[in-house]
Order: C-alpha cells, then sequence, then structure tokens
C-alpha cells in the first residue's frame, strides 16, 4: 500500500522532498511566504536482541527504542515540505539536523524547538519560544 500513497502524492505534488539539498527549491516550500518549522519526531520499534544495537536504538526520552525523522513543515499549509532520513532515536535533534543540512528557502523564517537550540543554519531567521515565567509557578 505504501507505493501507492507516494505515487499519488507525487501526482499531487504534495510528496515532502527526501533530498535535504533541494529543499529550498521546493514548490511546497516556496508556496506562499517562506515560513516553515523543524521538528524531530520519534515513532518505537521493535526491540533488538543484539545488545549493541539496543543500545544504539534506545531513547531515554520515550523510554524504549525509537527511530527517528526530522519534518520540515511549512507553517502555512501545513504540508510537510521535507522528510529526513530515518537515524537511531538515540540521536539528538539538533545533531540531526546538522548531519542533515538542510537547505532553507532565502529570506526564510525557521520556527524551532528547545531540541534545536543553537542551530542557527545561514541566511534563516530563527525563532524558537521561550518559556512563560508566570507558567513556572
Amino acid at each position: 500500500m505504501l507505493p501507492v500513497l507516494q505515487r499519488a502524492f507525487a501526482a499531487l505534488g504534495l510528496a515532502p522532498e527526501r533530498d535535504a539539498s533541494r529543499v529550498a527549491t521546493s514548490p511546497l516550500a516556496l508556496e506562499g511566504a517562506p515560513d516553515v518549522a523543524l521538528d524531530g519526531t520519534e515513532r518505537r520499534r521493535q526491540r533488538p536482541t543484539n545488545a549493541v544495537q539496543h543500545q544504539e536504538q534506545y531513547s531515554g526520552k520515550k523510554q524504549t527504542q525509537t527511530d527517528k525523522n526530522l519534518l520540515l513543515v511549512h507553517a502555512h499549509t501545513d504540508n510537510v515540505v521535507s522528510l529526513g532520513p530515518t537515524v537511531a532515536g538515540k540521536k539528538h535533534d539538533k545533531q540531526a539536523a546538522d548531519e542533515g543540512e538542510l537547505a532553507y528557502p532565502t529570506h526564510a523564517t525557521l520556527d524551532k524547538d528547545t531540541g534545536f537550540q543553537g542551530y542557527e543554519p545561514a541566511g534563516v531567521l530563527t525563532r524558537q519560544p521561550k518559556k512563560n515565567r508566570k507558567a513556572r509557578r
């Protein structure tokens, strides 16, 4: 069923870009204002029997073995612009973004969460939310 779904998305022009270097010229990214949001997503996987693989796939955040992908989503249309490669769940979001070498549209605004603290790609205005002081009480 997955190949049928991939062909349908491609025919509709909604298939996310898998090559990070082509994101800057993707029609999904350039639709309207180039405002995008970057986030990492984890999904559970079966626990490996090999102890080395078990440790590599273990995500302390989810308390289980996971795979991780980085998603770049257009802020206005909510379309997934880019789907990064699958990496081990242990890898940090910022480290995966640095290794992914995403190319952003010119004059883009990038929303990111605290998992990307210190990630500042060239030519992009980044925004990261701050904690509300009143919510700490």
